[in-house]
């Protein structure tokens, strides 16, 4: 079902639909409607972040309640995974448009910065960054390489954080990989002293910098990016891709079934 409002407290979007998958709700805007109306956000607005799951997050979230509360936070919630959208649709469940972290962070990057705007990045290899700024033209970037293992250092979070802080912009890209980044974004959050908006967005950069591939527009389009992915990186993502996502499937399932019921309930209740 879709409702016109979003979640209250954090100030989420405004006159997009939401759509309810898999225990969060989805603003129901297409890469260019986001990226829109993320650039036409106050960046004197109190820090707010976007999170864009695929059937990775949706899995990881199924086994652990704690990190739901990042997601849910979130300023915005984006569905990234056009695998996700299309089974739910064949099972009989709404989904929202898909709009991928790597496409509104193009879009911003081609599109809404404004002349001569510093942007802040946290991830990303040094040696990419100048890719990074030739290609998109961008103005050098405030930039931060936190160590790895950054989820479970207190020491470098901090860091991080601080370094945030340190470096207000209005767009905020956080690029360490997930849970790590929902974790630091919603860090920064926590401070009450930024503002303007972090996204977290896994590879985006690394593939606007050209230092990792993506897919091929058609295959993007046809839900196969992660089989490109897949193919180009077998020894790091096969578990990822071929154990860990399909476990997905089961959860649409349940969710369609809990549905089911909800409302034969429901009808029972009314008759």
């Amino acid at each position: 079902m879709k409702t016109n409002a979003g979640p209250g407290e954090s100030g989420s979007w405004q006159g997009a639909g939401a759509e309810p998958l898999l225990g969060l709700s989805f603003a129901d805007m297409d890469a260019v409607a986001a990226a829109s109306w993320l650039a036409a956000r106050s960046p004197s607005a109190p820090f707010g972040y976007v999170v864009t799951p695929n059937a990775d997050h949706f899995v990881r979230l199924a086994r652990s309640a704690e990190l739901g509360v990042l997601y849910r936070d979130a300023l915005l919630r984006l569905l990234d995974s056009r695998v996700v959208a299309g089974a739910a649709r064949l099972l009989g469940l709404a989904a929202p448009h898909v709009a991928t972290g790597s496409d509104v962070t193009a879009l911003l990057l081609a599109r809404h910065l404004r002349p001569s705007e510093r942007i802040t990045i946290l991830g990303l290899r040094a040696e990419w960054l100048p890719g990074l700024v030739a290609r998109c033209g961008l103005v050098a970037p405030a930039h931060f390489d936190p160590p790895m293992g950054l989820a479970a250092d207190p020491a470098a979070m901090r860091a991080a954080v601080d370094f945030v802080l340190a470096h207000p912009a209005r767009f905020v890209f956080f690029a360490v990989g997930s849970p790590a980044q929902e974790m630091l974004a919603a860090a920064v959050r926590a401070t009450g002293r930024a503002c303007g908006v972090g996204l977290c967005v896994g590879s985006s950069l690394a593939f606007l910098a050209g230092a990792v591939p993506r897919a091929p527009v058609w295959m993007q389009r046809a839900g196969l990016e992660w089989l490109y992915r897949l193919a180009g990186d077998p020894r790091r993502l096969a578990r990822r891709y071929l154990w860990d996502c399909p476990a997905v499937l089961p959860l649409l399932v349940r969710e369609r079934l809990s549905r089911i019921w909800w409302l034969g309930a429901d009808a029972g209740y009314h008759m």
